[in-house]
């Protein structure tokens, strides 16, 4: 783990969320240098396999110095293996572009409508299902959010509406009462579900503003977090989730099963452990959402199940997340 007086220097105490967004690493060269394996840098693939590299230096000061088996570090740093390509794995994994319903909506499950509120990350992870994702067309907070509002308004059925993207969080809170404003006039939408990295991997994005437009919200508010591995969680991530609760959020937590960063019953059951004492409740594991580039993350079916099989012998079953698969066109996650 990188030394107090050196996360101080990644990521300076007290800085405003905005700042530290831009200060994030961009090149995995200087990831490297920074997680002492400098010399691993003739193994990284050109152009960043096409996917370019963001983390913010806060979640790179949680990675043990000198590992390059580091879980946090494998999730964000290309690999060779990005470059090949696999079959059965394809640039829309889950069917999100045949989902469109308008400009930055997708629609896939009765009862809820999905928009697709920024393309923007604090952390770009190597896995991401989305890395191919066309998001200068389908952006729903373009034009004031217009678009998106009047399709969620003609439906009567959308109880739920969700924020995802990249992170709706990127957005500033200006943008996001915006859009609770234009929610003033849906009657019917009831629920919103914010699915969002950033209070795990940039807490400081939740600040007061943001707290204060959540608390004052008139409606039941759910936020979906994705982290993947106990040491993604510190004391600023521990704050930032109580804000949350404080604030009247219901906190969920949702992993991708990834091989070499969690697929080991140990890892899991620390997981949901380390979520429980920061307030949140493990809800959804995923398998692998099959998006070319991100093949070299798969693990088996089989595998899977006794993983969680083994995570169930050792927890109460409030702490086992319920494994699922995305497949596009159904109706629903896919338990496993």
């Amino acid at each position: 783990m990188i030394t107090a007086s050196h996360a101080a220097r990644l990521s300076p105490p007290g800085s405003d969320w905005r700042t530290l967004w831009r200060e994030a690493v961009t090149d995995p060269r200087d990831l490297l240098t920074l997680v002492g394996l400098e010399h691993l840098a003739d193994r990284l693939p050109a152009g960043d396999a096409g996917f370019s590299v963001r983390v913010p230096r806060g979640f790179v000061a949680r990675m043990r110095q000198g590992d390059a088996h580091d879980p946090l570090l494998l999730q964000v740093l290309p690999q060779l293996a990005e470059t090949l390509l696999a079959s059965g794995f394809s640039t829309d994994a889950v069917g999100d572009m045949a989902a469109r319903s308008a400009q930055g909506v997708l629609h896939k499950y009765e009862g809820r409508a999905l928009l697709i509120a920024s393309g923007s990350c604090a952390i770009n992870c190597r896995y991401c299902f989305r890395r191919h994702f066309p998001y200068g067309d389908e952006m729903a907070a373009a034009g004031q959010w217009r678009k998106a509002l009047d399709h969620v308004q003609q439906d009567a059925s959308i109880s739920e509406l969700i924020l995802s993207g990249g992170d709706p969080l990127s957005l500033t809170t200006a943008k996001l009462e915006e859009l609770s404003r234009g929610l003033e006039a849906i009657p019917h939408v009831t629920r919103l579900r914010i699915h969002t990295r950033l209070p795990v991997v940039l807490p400081e994005r939740i600040d007061d503003a943001l707290i204060d437009w959540l608390a004052r919200l008139p409606l039941q508010k759910v936020v979906v977090l994705h982290a993947n591995h106990a040491n993604e969680f510190d004391a600023s991530v521990d704050a930032a989730c109580a804000r949350l609760r404080e604030a009247g959020v219901t906190l969920l937590n949702q992993s991708v099963l990834l091989r070499g960063v969690n697929d080991e019953a140990d890892a899991l059951a620390a997981l949901s452990e380390r979520l429980f004492a920061a307030g949140v409740l493990p809800y959804y594991l995923h398998q692998l959402d099959r998006v070319q580039g991100a093949a070299h993350f798969e693990v088996d079916d089989a595998r899977a199940l006794a993983l969680v099989e083994a995570v169930r012998h050792r927890l109460p079953g409030y702490l086992v997340p319920k494994l699922v698969r995305e497949i596009g066109g159904e109706a629903s996650k896919r338990p496993l």
